[in-house]
């Protein structure tokens, strides 16, 4: 006796033709790729990446495109860092880059993790203590790094209350924030901070900076970032522009 099929089955196999034909069309409506455009187009990758039209993220995108993945192995006797660049396609470049030491503690006078958690504990949430031990080469008795966890163990063990967001202090930003706030860089900043225009309190040294967020609208830290964009060369922009990373060969 010969089986038919069902409506459901019938309904499915309608709904398959369907997506078919549609793939169809969206696949001859694409345009044609035409070879030699294409390899045309892979010679004018350089003048594509240096082009000043080409803001950070249509390179970031080309970046994408082109690596597959970067490797970076630290040297520390030549205090360098070994990149390895692996192409899209199997090929691949090797670089060296000197390592910026400064800021740091020397290796003889690094800090004391609880000297670090009396001083700085409370001050701030324990992830960005974490963060701050890290960078300031603050390492565990057994030689680990810090979390969160490890931060809020040895704080409880002191005695020191956690951080609470809502007491009254005034509110202040990082270095960073306060350059994206002030439209300059990390460097004019520092710049204000020495010379005194830019109140900022460092509660130890290699410890981040806090600027008071009132102190962005006073006259003097305004007459000091003229006066920095005022001693700017001419041609300021192209050297910005230098400073942005470039691809070997491009």
């Amino acid at each position: 006796m010969a089986r038919t099929e069902s409506p459901p089955r019938r309904a499915g196999a309608r709904e398959l033709e369907q997506r078919l034909n549609k793939l169809d069309s969206e696949a001859s409506a694409r345009p044609r790729i035409d070879k030699e455009v294409l390899l045309r187009l892979a010679h004018d990758l350089p003048a594509a990446w240096n082009a000043p039209t080409t803001d950070p993220r249509t390179r970031q995108r080309l970046t994408r495109i082109l690596i597959e993945e970067v490797v970076i192995d630290l040297d520390d006797k030549r205090n360098e860092a070994a990149i390895t660049i692996h192409w899209v396609g199997g090929r691949h470049t090797e670089l060296r880059v000197a390592r910026i030491r400064t800021g740091r503690y020397p290796e003889d006078r690094k800090p004391n993790a609880v000297e670090v958690i009396r001083k700085l504990g409370g001050q701030w949430p324990d992830l960005r203590l974490a963060v701050t031990m890290n960078r300031m080469r603050c390492r565990a008795p057994d030689g680990q790094t810090w979390t969160t966890v490890r931060v809020r163990e040895l704080r409880e063990r002191l005695g020191i209350p956690p951080f609470d967001p809502t007491s009254t202090k005034v509110e202040t930003i990082s270095v960073d924030e306060t350059a994206r706030r002030l439209k300059s860089c990390v460097g004019s900043v520092h710049l204000l901070i020495r010379q005194g225009v830019l109140p900022a309190t460092q509660l130890m040294p290699s410890a981040p900076w806090q600027v008071p967020v009132s102190a962005l609208d006073t006259e003097a830290v305004r007459a000091g970032v003229r006066a920095i964009v005022a001693r700017r060369p001419p041609n300021f922009a192209v050297l910005q522009a230098q400073k942005l990373p470039r691809l070997p060969g491009l």
